[in-house]
């Protein structure tokens, strides 16, 4: 994170332009193919109508700040928060249970088409990724693992009122995470034995605010 930092400190010392910055806060919908996951989850703990599809959605929130460097190039960084969980019977009065969050920042280049009182942004970007995840069946345990990704990300911005603009987007990424573990066990899959990731490929569509200062 200091790195990151680091270079846009860098990028706003070089720039002779006066400072203009766009906020942003949006929530949305990923629709997300992670195979280990939902491996894990239907051969050992699903069954009929209650099986994981090949895509399935989990909510998104997200902050951003973008420095524009010039009218038609941004560098920014992403804070997003995916949240994704699955519950199932456990046999008589029994309840099985699985929920993480992944955190996923990342630094983001942006090419931007300005207009009278719109803008439509194109970027991409890379960062870290860090998990926490919750498994019950009879008791609660936690696990935690890190990783890496990558995001494209298109959004438009339509004025509402002075330096306030609506925010529509979509975005693709591609997340990869070290298996899931704790310093005590980690979580295998019972009839393949493939030990648990969160690698995933996702689409996404959310809408939100942006304030450009």
């Amino acid at each position: 994170m200091k790195r990151i930092c680091t270079i846009i400190i860098f990028f706003m010392s070089a720039n002779n332009l006066s400072a203009q910055w766009d906020l942003s806060f949006s929530m949305g919908l990923d629709f997300k193919s992670s195979p280990s996951f939902r491996d894990y989850i239907n051969t050992s703990f699903a069954s009929g109508n209650n099986l994981i599809p090949s895509f399935k959605s989990a909510v998104r929130f997200s902050g951003e700040a973008d420095y524009k460097l010039s009218n038609t190039f941004a560098i920014g960084l992403e804070y997003d928060l995916l949240i994704d969980s699955y519950t199932a019977s456990n046999g008589p009065g029994g309840l099985y249970e699985i929920a993480y969050n992944m955190q996923r920042p990342s630094l983001i280049a942006y090419y931007i088409v300005p207009g009278s009182g719109y803008q439509f942004k194109f970027g991409g970007g890379v960062g870290p990724r860090f998990v926490s995840l919750s498994e019950r069946i009879i008791t609660s345990t936690e696990y935690s693992v890190n990783g890496y990704g990558f995001v494209l990300k298109a959004e438009g911005n339509t004025l509402l009122s002075k330096n306030f603009y609506a925010l529509i987007g979509i975005n693709m990424r591609y997340d990869v995470t070290q298996n899931v573990s704790n310093d005590q066990n980690t979580l295998v899959n019972r009839s393949t034995g493939e030990m648990l990731n969160l690698n995933a490929i996702s689409f996404g569509i959310y809408l939100g605010v942006t304030f450009i200062l």
